[in-house]
């Protein structure tokens, strides 16, 4: 690990669970060969239905290694870690953090019909960055607002498919189609791992807004606006490092099941 805090730029990633691979994945498009550092708090997932204070205290103890590490800068890769301690942790550090921006204006813009849907935790639509946003851009048509309870576990155990999930999602994008949405913002970076089967459901009418790509564009803009070059480029399946707070195996699994290349010794469980 020392050797590696001597390449030239570092990002550090950090999401309740397996949900931040989704900007994971995206930022491996656009940043090849850049060191990165995941952590999954998965001792402490989900964050959804946990009090503000204990996610704004796991965000700084988690940022706090991600920069012992080496980290440049830290994308808060989950809606409501964002929602709930993107504020405390630019006021607390001294690098720059990236949080999940809610994809409501660019739905809002888009919408024909006048009626967006937005899929998210309990904790991202009670943040103010949400409320803020809505307010400026989504303030003359209708927002339907969705908590996904049990999305979140069903991808960390990795059942995206199959009639369980397929059962759940309708409950929750049906009703929203039926009210004329032709927009569903995924407002949390689990659910971009069922994308596909939201799409199946919601039907060809409707646009499902994913925010990672925004948000792995951001941070590559970021790293240019700070100067930060690589000084040397790590191959693809070796330029991130994993750490798990609890049990790794979920980690591995949707890790792999993006680049399946990984070795093995790029995995570890630590308590943070």
């Amino acid at each position: 690990m020392e050797e590696q805090k001597k390449i030239g730029r570092t990002i550090g990633i950090f999401d309740s669970g397996v949900g931040g691979l989704s900007v994971w994945r995206e930022l491996l498009k656009i940043l090849p060969g850049t060191r990165m550092i995941y952590v999954s708090d998965s001792a402490y997932c989900p964050y959804g239905p946990r009090p503000q204070k204990e996610i704004v205290s796991r965000a700084k103890v988690i940022s706090a290694f991600l920069i012992s590490e080496g980290a440049d800068v830290i994308v808060v890769a989950c809606n409501t870690a964002t929602a709930a301690s993107i504020e405390v942790l630019r006021d607390s550090f001294s690098i720059p953090f990236i949080g999940m921006e809610p994809a409501v204006k660019p739905a809002a813009l888009n919408s024909k019909t006048g009626v967006i849907g937005v899929l998210a935790t309990q904790g991202t639509f009670r943040g103010r960055l949400y409320n803020k946003t809505r307010k400026e851009y989504a303030s003359d048509i209708e927002v339907i607002e969705q908590i996904g309870s049990g999305l979140v576990e069903l991808v960390e155990q990795g059942r995206t498919r199959g009639d369980e999930s397929a059962e759940l999602i309708s409950k929750y994008v049906i009703p929203m189609v039926q009210r004329g949405a032709d927009h569903i913002v995924l407002g949390c970076t689990h659910y971009p791992f069922l994308k596909e089967e939201i799409a199946r459901i919601a039907g060809d009418g409707v646009t499902i807004v994913d925010p990672a790509p925004a948000v792995a564009k951001h941070t590559f803009e970021m790293l240019e606006e700070l100067g930060l070059k690589n000084s040397e480029a790590l191959a693809t399946e070796e330029q991130t490092m994993f750490y798990s707070t609890g049990s790794a195996q979920n980690l591995i699994r949707v890790a792999r099941n993006i680049m399946p290349s990984i070795p093995e010794g790029f995995f570890a469980e630590k308590t943070i």
